[in-house]
């Protein structure tokens, strides 16, 4: 239901509002993933991840699943507020290569530029859709690197309907 309305209403609602309520959401809680920050033009998320008793693994570790959650929606979330309601956005894939184990907090930062934003919207209105990476890197406070993560993001524009008058 949280999930629902955040889709829905995103765009429409301040980038603090989406830090409160997206916090509320349960899988985010119940991971101990927290948004420390966005920005209001939706270009940059700051995120975090306290170590507690119920997201570590079984050597007491931050959880894998855990961290990957982390960096799951932000950036699908981060395209559909700069791109606009013209525009399909969608995480297509992710990959995750663990460095070292999480023994603390671990912070995640999303950043697209405004060049980036403007490249994307280039490709998909030339091609059919644009498939492209996106690199996030999980630190610790020390500014250790904990993993690395991969996304594969995918965009078009949408095509207008037809008019079915004729």
């Amino acid at each position: 239901m949280l999930a629902q309305w955040l889709r829905r209403n995103a765009h429409k609602r301040s980038a603090n509002t989406l830090r409160i309520v997206a916090n509320l959401w349960r899988p985010f809680r119940g991971a101990g993933i927290k948004i420390v920050d966005v920005a209001d033009d939706y270009r940059e998320i700051k995120v975090q991840m306290k170590l507690r008793w119920y997201n570590k693994n079984y050597v007491g570790t931050q959880f894998g699943g855990s961290m990957y959650a982390m960096t799951d929606p932000f950036y699908m979330m981060m395209l559909i507020n700069n791109l606009g309601s013209e525009y399909i956005v969608w995480d297509k894939g992710a990959q995750i290569d663990f460095i070292k184990p999480g023994r603390s907090t671990v912070h995640a930062h999303f950043i697209f530029t405004e060049s980036e934003i403007a490249d994307i919207k280039q490709q998909a209105n030339t091609n059919k859709k644009y498939v492209f990476q996106k690199p996030v890197d999980i630190i610790d406070d020390e500014g250790t690197l904990i993993a690395s993560v991969i996304k594969t993001l995918y965009v078009r524009k949408k095509t207008p309907l037809r008019d079915n008058a004729n």
